[in-house]
């Protein structure tokens, strides 16, 4: 009998316009609930966290508009917060990853 893994928290393509996709990601173990963002041309673009610690939030998403997508998730992957393993940082560089997989299927 065969092990059948879902991802549990798969990226959601929200929206597609004539060059940026938009996605929306559920993170997990953190205060943020959701996650949007888009990508056109490999560059991030409006991202928004719902909930969480909004100064700092807004404030990542002010400092990755429109900076490259897999670099940004690079810097951002492994960002721990108060020793969960995870951050709101660390889950949004799984979204982008995830995205870019998508896109890249």
């Amino acid at each position: 009998m065969g092990l059948f893994l879902q991802p549990l928290n798969p990226v959601t393509k929200k929206r597609e316009t004539k060059f940026m996709k938009t996605y929306t990601y559920t993170p997990r173990f953190v205060c943020s609930q959701e996650i949007s963002f888009g990508i056109e041309d490999g560059k991030l673009h409006n991202v928004r966290f719902t909930s969480g610690c909004d100064g700092n939030l807004k404030a990542i998403g002010k400092l990755v508009e429109g900076q490259d997508a897999a670099h940004v998730a690079q810097i951002l992957k492994g960002n721990d917060c108060h020793g969960r393993g995870t951050s709101c940082a660390d889950q949004f560089a799984r979204a982008i990853e995830a995205a870019l997989e998508e896109d890249c299927a």
